[in-house]
């Protein structure tokens, strides 16, 4: 009760002390810290971002910054002794799942960072989780935002033998702790790269500011760098609770949302859907699983337009696959003109409702679908249950699977070129 008393007061005077002991604590542990570089001033360098990301033991590098303030998940206040530790320090704890966290955070940073060293030094982890070193995932914004200088530091642990890293897979942190305690010497080296300070344009984009300094330090420790973030280790959680491999969520989702606009939230439901696609629960969907999502008989225009989803040419498609095929393919392609070219193909003179044998006899004749699969297509459409389709509950319908515009706009053009051809609509049915 009385350290965490002692770690828990905000005195400066007190500072050198718990240095001092937790330095002991660590060297009692068997680690070792080399450093090359030198630390900048608060003036030089308000805000500190260390990578790669790996283990809990990183907290040495905190103790070594002398307690500077750190941008944490909330999450760790509750470790024994290191989330104490941590409080002592004033962090930033940020609330992962809520934007609305993350804004407040990046508006803190930035009155820190820019009182010109009356705040201690901010000390961030960019890639914002732990990975296996093996490469520099995304780095978030909030180290960027205040587009203030920022000092990169690299981290690297040199023993041949890994007992430190810590991620969603692999050991538990008490397997790591105990692994390690089993080590007589933890190498640890730390290496302060110069100050780097934006140009203008950076301060203006933070993205570009964040990929830019990542770039630097990945040639430093020479390893690559990725475009995988946080956000792709939520959604391979949530594939692993889909019975779905956990590489299914490995989708760059920084980079999607960036150049197609979807959301978290949006990506989560369709991983959803992908995920009850997918019948085997093998992390794919082959052409018969997409015929049977559709209801559809395989047939040539699904053929061609399964292969438009499937990038790759794999015979499958994947996760990533089906989201670029629904924002780039079927989405666009999902509008009123072609859902009311279509619904006039069906609604036989143009009485403003399809029939269920109206539609029978179109989807016969496009896609080879029997009369039950229809019948089961029309209730599914026919929400008023009147025994007639309007073009409301059409496009109501369509709109939950954008799939059969394109579908049929893949099937219109198919028709035109045989035609032209001379060879019969008969090859494609």
């Amino acid at each position: 009760m009385y350290i965490t008393y002692l770690i828990s007061s905000n005195s400066s005077m007190l500072r050198p002390v718990i240095v001092l002991f937790c330095q002991g604590v660590f060297l009692m542990g068997g680690f070792w810290m080399t450093v090359k570089g030198k630390l900048a001033s608060c003036k030089e360098g308000p805000i500190i971002a260390l990578a790669p990301h790996s283990s809990y033991f990183d907290s040495l590098v905190i103790v070594y910054l002398n307690l500077s303030t750190i941008v944490v998940k909330s999450s760790t206040e509750i470790i024994p002794l290191f989330g104490t530790l941590i409080e002592y320090t004033q962090p930033l704890y940020v609330q992962r799942e809520d934007p609305n966290s993350r804004k407040n955070i990046m508006k803190e940073m930035t009155r820190r960072a820019k009182t010109m060293g009356e705040w201690p030094q901010i000390i961030i982890f960019p890639e914002g989780t732990c990975t296996n070193r093996s490469c520099l995932i995304g780095f978030k914004q909030g180290a960027f935002y205040p587009g203030v200088p920022v000092q990169p530091v690299c981290i690297r642990y040199q023993n041949s033998l890994d007992t430190y890293t810590w991620t969603w897979e692999g050991p538990g942190a008490f397997t790591c702790l105990w692994l390690s305690l089993c080590q007589f010497h933890n190498k640890l080296e730390l290496e302060f790269l110069p100050v780097y300070n934006p140009n203008e344009e950076e301060k203006q984009d933070p993205t570009l500011y964040a990929s830019n300094v990542r770039k630097k330090m990945a040639e430093n420790l020479g390893i690559p760098f990725t475009d995988h973030t946080y956000d792709d280790v939520r959604l391979m959680q949530k594939a692993a609770m889909l019975n779905l491999p956990h590489t299914a969520g490995l989708i760059e989702f920084q980079k999607l949302h960036s150049k197609l606009g979807i959301s978290f939230d949006q990506m989560n439901e369709l991983l959803d859907q992908f995920g009850a696609i997918s019948q085997k629960d093998k992390g794919s969907i082959t052409l018969g699983e997409f015929a049977a999502y559709l209801g559809v008989p395989v047939s040539p225009a699904l053929e061609e337009m399964f292969s438009l989803y499937d990038r790759n040419g794999s015979e499958t498609i994947d996760f990533r696959e089906y989201i670029i095929g629904l924002s780039l393919i079927s989405q666009p392609v999902n509008n009123d003109d072609t859902l009311k070219l279509a619904f006039q193909l069906f609604d036989n003179g143009d009485k403003g409702y399809i029939t269920q044998a109206e539609l029978t006899e179109i989807l016969s004749n496009a896609f080879g679908m029997d009369d039950l699969d229809v019948e089961k297509l029309f209730q599914e459409v026919n929400i008023n249950k009147d025994d007639k389709i309007t073009f409301d509950e059409f496009k109501k319908y369509a709109v939950t699977k954008p799939e059969y515009a394109k579908l049929f706009m893949t099937y219109q053009e198919l028709k035109k070129v045989l035609s032209t051809n001379g060879n019969g609509i008969s090859k494609l049915e």
